[in-house]
């Protein structure tokens, strides 16, 4: 595949004539190219029983750099193996070779699966940190941390960190369900205490 490289071959061939490119224009044809890449490539990725979460591009002059997150459709419960990313970063990059839509600048392929710091935006990333700490933006300018106790398909259910002093034990709230449409943003936190240790000394007393 002349001119291409993949997630093996990181060394991309680069038209050093090509004049720059407007910014706003090289942002508008990112997103465009995107949104296509992301239907010729869920077929792909789905052959792998897996959901492609999302797919950027990032372009520098005549090169692109192609990243594809993929990730675990609603009953998994593990994150995606690195074997099992190795084997859908072959198939994406054979896909990109047939790519008819492809206009022939040298790209970069990465393919990965989502991070703790992805934002939670779909009912099935909810689902999969139930027991974890997150952070939630209501639309009306709340903010609340809590523990994720439930999720299904219109709302979750938290139950919020009450303020205490620096050094005690956290303790919580009474439960509360958050309807999806009034969460702006959604992420979860890093921990480093464990859920049970937390909850043995969390009584509302």
């Amino acid at each position: 595949m002349a001119g291409k490289s993949g997630k093996q071959n990181t060394a991309a061939k680069q038209n050093t004539s090509a004049p720059r490119r407007n910014t706003a224009a090289a942002h508008l044809d990112a997103a465009a190219e995107a949104a296509r890449l992301i239907e010729f490539l869920r077929p792909t990725v789905e052959k792998h029983n897996l959901l492609l979460e999302d797919v950027e591009v990032r372009i520098v002059g005549s090169h692109r750099t192609l990243h594809v997150v993929v990730d675990l459709p609603d009953d998994g419960l593990d994150g995606v193996s690195l074997d099992t990313v190795s084997e859908v970063s072959q198939s994406v990059s054979s896909a990109l070779d047939d790519d008819p839509g492809d206009d022939g600048r040298p790209y970069n392929l990465e393919v990965s699966s989502p991070g703790v710091s992805r934002p939670l935006t779909q009912p099935r990333h909810w689902r999969r940190n139930i027991g974890r700490l997150v952070d939630v933006k209501l639309a009306d300018g709340e903010v609340l941390e809590g523990r994720l106790i439930d999720a299904d398909e219109t709302s979750v259910t938290l139950k919020p960190l009450m303020a205490v002093k620096k050094g005690t034990k956290p303790k919580f709230r009474e439960d509360r369900a958050i309807p999806y449409d009034k969460i702006r943003k959604g992420t979860v936190q890093v921990e480093f205490a464990h859920a049970d240790a937390e909850e043995s000394g969390g009584d509302n007393d």
